[in-house]
């Protein structure tokens, strides 16, 4: 125990007697939450924010407005969430400015809770029994997103109001090798990819000899499809401040940094605030709740590089220093940040430990798998019908995922396979879709957890191109440091575009895997160790696709653009329409013989306007592959 705990409990309580007296939620007034996150005001949020705004203040009528976070169900942004007694809140999807004049009319100030624009009730109710249940909530385990979509992430009075801070409180009446015990016990391992051990690391840390010590957050996600920490950070950052400040306490540190990307503006922005005000509320400073231990959190915004999202690069970039990876060992947790010991903990990592700090190990232990304990928070992305954030408790797997809670891929088209962990993830295919989530059996399939992006991939992706794809992202981000790193990416991207564009030899894959097990042998971050992730599993996988490419010389899928070909059939063409020659950029389209038109291979870019700008009645444009299948000779103009 600390020498202050009656003065740790006097002071939190005062700041919750603080908070409530300042209530920013009044309880018998209708309330309005409105999701502000990156997904909801790319899709038209503020607009609507404005147009309840306007419309409340122009009908006198008392209701409070609140911009919250991002609920996960990203697809349905714009959402509203109602609360109006006695009715249970409702969630409202696709909210336009005209939806929210008539959520005002007919429910805010009439009897009518508009159900024909509702996703569901969050609470029973007997009052609507008819609204469907939003899909997903029923598989969801929200512990990080907990308060994601619900609370103002900048009002730290109503993250206090639901138990925020209570974690740090506790720990501040603990002896801090008691809170990195309570953590160790968890078995909570780190959420950036690598799953360590957290509570081992803090052990490390807090025991290496030097000092000072520093906590530092690692927000710099860059992976492809991924928005996890941004959505977390926007919508609930003091989860993350009470962790590393509960992290500081353990190892003994009296100041960390949050490493965010700079093209995260509005991260940044409720970043700021957060900090501010959890400085204003005493709880970051000197003599936190009177416990006598100082802390303090600085904020660095990161230029991009994707090779910082490595910690002993990103530690290089702290420093000022080009952001490239060095030897390890020593590893940061004994010599860091300026050569001194260094905890390095993702966002998600950190938002676990008040939970943990406040419910208890066993309680975190008994969600989730014996050596994965937890949830897995993933961002659903590519070709499936749910995008968004999901979090499910390890174990789930990946047909749950994709199927009951993703709700499958769109358009009646046939699942392919799933790209899970990043640029550096594998690609499963459907045989492998009731694998467990969990770090050993994604491992064990040639995947990996990684930070938590998972893209869908249909029938209509090459499997060839998608390994192209991601591995052209991994070199080009490549620090350059190591010669296997930086030379064995760009040759085996150069074997990758030979056989896309039908240049390929049937020896490329086997020397395509031989380059793979050299790289990740030979290279010294993170980065190169699993950049070859992607190659390794589609030829594990969907070798037959690359022989296709090479023997056939044939894509598949009908993507890799040098071996494929627009085509109008004759028969199916109406004579009378000119939709596809007007879209054509470079006037390949024209028109033959008998009024039917053709396309001019040797002007054709193959971009597609022809497919999209024919009527679907006639659907005449075809796509061809092999090319040769194509006839040689264009048909005459006519005239």
């Amino acid at each position: 125990m600390t020498d202050h705990p009656s003065q740790i409990q006097t002071t939190f309580a005062e700041i919750q007697s603080k908070t409530e007296a300042r209530a920013s939620r009044d309880t018998g007034k209708v309330s309005i939450l409105i999701g502000t996150a990156t997904c909801g005001r790319a899709a038209g949020a503020l607009e609507v924010v404005q147009t309840f705004t306007d419309e409340l203040a122009r009908q006198e009528i008392d209701a409070q407005v609140s911009q919250v976070g991002c609920m996960g169900h990203c697809y349905a942004e714009p959402m509203v969430i109602i609360q109006k007694p006695p009715y249970p809140p409702i969630c409202y999807g696709y909210v336009t400015p005209g939806i929210a004049l008539r959520l005002v009319e007919d429910f805010v100030l009439g009897d009518d809770p508009c159900l024909e624009f509702a996703l569901g009730a969050l609470e029973e109710n007997e009052l609507i029994p008819t609204v469907f249940e939003l899909p997903r909530f029923k598989y969801d385990m929200r512990l990080i997103l907990r308060n994601c979509g619900y609370i103002d992430p900048e009002d730290i009075g109503q993250y206090i109001q639901g138990g925020g801070y209570s974690g740090l409180a506790k720990a501040l009446q603990m002896r801090p090798e008691g809170v990195i015990e309570e953590v160790k016990n968890s078995a909570l391992r780190g959420r950036g990819g690598a799953g360590f051990p957290t509570g081992q690391k803090w052990d490390i840390c807090c025991y290496a000899p030097g000092t000072p010590k520093y906590v530092i957050c690692n927000a710099d996600e860059g992976d492809p499809g991924a928005f996890m920490d941004r959505a977390i950070v926007e919508s609930d950052p003091h989860s993350v401040l009470e962790g590393m400040i509960i992290a500081g306490y353990a190892i003994g540190a009296s100041c960390g940094y949050i490493y965010v990307r700079a093209e995260y503006p509005l991260a940044v922005e409720r970043l700021t605030i957060a900090l501010r005000q959890a400085q204003a509320y005493g709880l970051l400073g000197d003599n936190i709740m009177g416990s006598g231990f100082n802390f303090s959190i600085e904020l660095m915004q990161g230029s991009g590089a994707f090779v910082c999202g490595e910690e002993t690069a990103l530690i290089a970039a702290l420093e000022g220093r080009r952001g490239m990876p060095h030897h390890r060992p020593p590893f940061p947790a004994t010599q860091g940040l300026w050569g001194k010991p260094t905890s390095i903990n993702n966002v998600k990592t950190l938002s676990y430990v008040a939970l943990i700090i406040t419910q208890g190990a066993e309680w975190y232990r008994g969600i989730g798998t014996e050596k994965s304990p937890g949830t897995a928070i993933f961002a659903l992305a590519g070709k499936i019908l749910n995008t968004g954030l999901v979090e499910v408790p390890m174990g789930t797997t990946l047909r749950q995922l994709i199927y009951e809670i993703g709700g499958g891929v769109p358009k009646g088209k046939r699942f392919k396979a799933v790209q899970i962990g990043g640029p550096s993830g594998g690609c499963l295919p459907e045989s492998l879709l009731d694998t467990s989530i969990d770090f050993d059996s994604l491992s064990a399939a040639g995947a990996m957890m990684g930070s938590g992006g998972m893209v869908v991939l249909d029938e209509d992706n090459c499997m060839v191109d998608t390994a192209r794809y991601f591995l052209d992202f991994t070199q080009k981000e490549s620090c350059g440091k190591c010669t296997l790193c930086r030379l064995g990416t760009k040759q085996m991207l150069n074997i990758l575009d030979d056989i896309t564009r039908g240049e390929g030899r049937c020896e490329d894959i086997d020397l395509l895997i031989e380059l793979a097990e050299d790289i990740k042998a030979g290279s010294l971050c993170g980065l190169g160790k699993t950049a070859p992730n992607p190659i390794l599993t589609t030829i594990r996988y969907f070798r037959d696709e690359y022989e296709a490419h090479i023997i056939d010389k044939c894509c598949p899928a009908k993507v890799c653009q040098e071996l494929i070909g627009y085509y109008i059939l004759p028969e199916k063409c109406e004579r009378s329409c000119d939709a596809c020659v007007g879209s054509c950029p470079t006037e390949a389209v024209y028109t033959a013989k008998r009024g039917i038109k053709a396309i001019d291979q040797e002007k054709c870019v193959k971009c597609g306007s022809c497919v999209d700008a024919c009527p679907p009645q006639y659907n005449a444009v075809v796509k061809i592959s092999p090319k040769s299948l194509i006839p040689p000779s264009p048909p005459p103009k006519d005239g």
